[in-house]
């Protein structure tokens, strides 16, 4: 049985944000739920750039009170009291619709 470790680029916004700056470190455990968005730049040198990121709607930290000097697995972790983050994020309204408008499925975004 071999472990591997793997970082990701996270982005929080807001408390959630607030939250994670304050209490963790590069290498600390983490679980995330969120989304992946995967977007692109111009470098310096002209050359097209991608960057993946998790855009990150709940948390949960594992690890215990080290975090990445802690070399605790995820389920000894959650035996301990874990603090749990959720944020609910507001969602942008839909525009209103008149009764004149009619929704094709081309307007249908999957």
């Amino acid at each position: 049985k071999k472990e591997i470790t793997e970082f990701q680029n996270i982005v929080a916004w807001r408390k959630l944000g607030e939250i994670v700056a304050q209490y963790l470190r590069k290498g600390s455990q983490v679980y995330v739920e969120g989304r992946i968005q995967t977007r692109n730049y111009e470098a310096q040198d002209g050359t097209k750039k991608y960057r993946t990121e998790i855009i990150a709607d709940n948390l949960i930290m594992l690890g215990g009170k080290s975090g990445a000097a802690s070399g605790s697995s995820a389920p000894q972790a959650v035996a301990n009291e874990v603090p749990t983050i959720q944020v609910e994020e507001p969602r942008p309204a839909a525009p209103a619709r008149t009764d004149s408008e009619e929704i094709s499925v081309e307007d249908i975004p999957f």
